[in-house]
């Protein structure tokens, strides 16, 4: 499963609140979310946290972003890791600070025996990179090109691909994330924003997932 967490700012905004109280209130929805979801029985979650196109955003956001980013790893994500939690994060990390890149090393490391969930969080992730990036690589080392070879070389290639995508806030569409992986997954989107976001959404989203026949593109 993956979701798109959308909505944090209009959250903020309808509550009077600077943009950074909207992403703080975001992580303890992850930390909420990824609960729900050990309860519910997932054993893969894919998190879409911050793409490539984010850094766009005006530099103090962005300066936020980082800083909340390096807060969840300390105070929400070991209390999910003692729950049997492994978390690996997915795209570039090389323009984040550097004390940033040590803690989500430092994450990867102590959890990689964890395997109750793997929770795997999309940083500084474009699909569309992802994708030039792996087809740059098969040039390089040369050989035949099919589809097995060309998911191994993308940035997490044994992260399973995902059944179901949620994007929350109301917002039709999936920004440029993970443009390989979903090419058969069920999309449900959900008007709630992130921030409310949590195991009653998880649930439904569920429920409306398993009504659906896959067909994967037969009859």
């Amino acid at each position: 499963m993956a979701i798109i967490l959308d909505g944090n700012a209009r959250w903020a905004e309808q509550r009077g609140l600077p943009v950074a109280e909207g992403h703080r209130a975001g992580t303890r929805a992850v930390r909420r979310t990824v609960e729900a979801a050990i309860e519910l029985g997932v054993t893969s979650l894919a998190l879409y946290a911050f793409s490539t196109e984010n850094w766009l955003r005006p530099a103090d956001e962005v300066a936020d972003l980082m800083e909340i980013f390096g807060e969840t790893i300390d105070r929400e994500l070991p209390d999910l890791a003692a729950q049997g939690v492994r978390t690996r994060f997915v795209g570039r990390r090389d323009r984040a600070p550097d004390e940033l890149q040590a803690k989500m090393r430092d994450l990867e490391e102590t959890t990689s025996a964890n395997d109750r969930l793997h929770l795997w969080i999309a940083f500084d992730y474009g699909g569309r990179a992802e994708i030039v990036d792996a087809a740059r690589a098969i040039a390089e080392a040369g050989g035949e090109i099919d589809e097995e070879r060309f998911g191994a070389y993308l940035y997490a290639p044994e992260m399973p691909d995902p059944d179901l995508l949620i994007r929350t806030s109301g917002e039709l569409r999936i920004s440029n994330f993970f443009l390989w992986q979903l090419a058969y997954a069920e999309l449900v989107f959900v008007d709630t924003l992130w921030p409310d976001f949590g195991e009653e959404q998880l649930r439904s989203a569920l429920e409306d997932y398993a009504r659906r026949r896959r067909r994967f593109g037969g009859r």
